[in-house]
């Protein structure tokens, strides 16, 4: 099954819970604490996969998590980092992270093979407790609690990256022009709308190879919405060159011509100035003589590379072979504006956000419902999270923190009594304050 948008929760591993131990050996009876800590959970991350074709494996399931991390040994001994999780998918996706209002924000293209993004990082290992000792802090009874993996929700839309695209009426002849050239075998039928999904082929010409895309026939009204609509226009708008396949057998292939033009601009202006191939197809039915249809396009100033038959292969590999030479060009274009793009980006500033806002003590206090406050901020959440409250010498810890950074002082000044106080989703204890 073709499917060219899916969307999904992805969710890194948690990290693995630090150990409490002690060493315990002869002559060593209180060797001090060893606990080693926890694994780091495993990332989600999504590939561009030159083997993948289709979303069609995030149909039917929606969520996926990577390995949690182990739990950390004693003597010192970590715990394993949990493995990553790849979701592959064909190159030409593009992924958006879904807003809580229902909105989308674009994170990445994954336009190349061997691309990739983590899109959900893997939580922490939490530290054991040979990690807190110190000299006023001999024997840490406490230790920490694996962090969280991140968890989002991810818009996943395919535009096939091709070469070069066959547009068209329905029944032109555009799959029978693909499977002419190459080793496709795509669905031929004579009725509107045979081709439901778009078809990828790779056609040999001259010891070299490109690929060809055949796309579902577009009717006036597709940029509207109308037929199959945007569903499938958004697939020609990787295709570095357009091949424009006009049906002899049609009444008016002027008009053809014009309304598909017309579909293309109203789409997408930069689209509509793509470099195009315009074919006559069909033409064995008019015993290959196809000049009054090309006399007809001249007097209209509309430029023809010249007429085919996708049913006999007459004139298809003279096509080819016209439409090598014009991909390589269109490559070493495309090649050129990446590199001039990442030369820019070299020049770009560094900017370093977390030494702004990802500070311990950058915090927000919110009233919510009544007799709930929440306190917002990701280094303190997270540390909450990681943070045992069931061990006083943890909470003790948690205490020093809060008091170091001026929450303590700053939650005490907005609670009432009966206050319920929250860091992130982990409510904590009335003690604290």
């Amino acid at each position: 099954m073709f499917l060219d948008q899916a969307t999904i929760q992805v969710s890194g591993g948690a990290g693995g819970k630090g150990c409490v131990s002690w060493r315990r050996e002869k002559g060593e009876p209180r060797g001090g604490p060893n606990g080693g800590d926890g694994g780091d959970g495993g990332d989600a991350i999504v590939l561009a996969d030159p083997n993948a074709d289709t979303l069609s494996d995030f149909a039917s399931r929606k969520r996926f998590k990577a390995e949690n991390g182990e739990g950390g040994f004693g003597k010192n001994c970590a715990g394993h980092n949990g493995k990553d999780l790849i979701l592959r998918v064909p190159p030409g996706t593009i992924l958006s992270e879904v807003q809580e209002d229902g909105s989308t924000k674009q994170i990445a293209d994954l336009s190349n093979s061997g691309d990739q993004m983590v899109v959900a990082h893997g939580g922490r290992g939490g530290f054991g407790n040979a990690h807190f000792t110190s000299s006023t802090r001999q024997a840490p009874d406490f230790a920490e609690l694996g962090e969280p993996g991140e968890t989002r929700r991810i818009k996943m839309e395919l535009k096939l990256v091709a070469d070069a695209g066959i547009i068209g009426y329905p029944s032109v002849g555009k799959s029978s022009l693909i499977a002419a050239v190459s080793h496709a075998r795509p669905k031929i039928a004579d009725y509107p709308f045979t081709t439901l999904v778009p078809n990828l082929g790779v056609v040999s010409v001259a010891g070299r190879e490109f690929v060809l895309c055949d796309v579902p026939g577009l009717i006036e009204g597709a940029s509207e919405g109308k037929g199959l609509g945007h569903a499938f226009l958004k697939h020609i708008e990787r295709c570095g060159i357009l091949i424009h396949l006009l049906d002899v057998s049609r009444d008016d292939i002027v008009a053809d011509y014009k309304a598909i033009r017309k579909e293309l601009k109203s789409h997408s202006p930069t689209l509509a100035e793509r470099r195009e191939f315009v074919v006559l197809n069909k033409v064995d039915l008019v015993g290959n003589d196809a000049a009054p249809w090309l006399a007809a396009l001249k007097k209209s100033k509309i430029k023809v590379f010249g007429s085919i038959s996708a049913a006999t292969h007459h004139g298809t590999k003279d096509l080819m072979k016209a439409l090598l030479p014009a991909i390589i060009e269109e490559r070493d274009r495309r090649r050129l504006t990446e590199e001039i793009l990442s030369d820019n980006l070299d020049d770009l500033p560094v900017l370093k956000p977390h030494l702004l806002v990802d500070r311990m003590g950058a915090f927000r206090i919110e009233r919510q419902d009544e007799g709930v406050l929440l306190v917002n901020g990701k280094r303190i959440e997270r540390l909450v999270a990681m943070t045992d409250l069931q061990t006083i010498g943890a909470v003790n810890r948690l205490r020093n923190v809060f008091e170091r950074i001026g929450l303590k002082k700053a939650v005490e000044r907005e609670m009432k009594p009966g206050d319920r106080v929250f860091v992130g989703e982990k409510r904590v204890d009335e003690a604290i304050w």
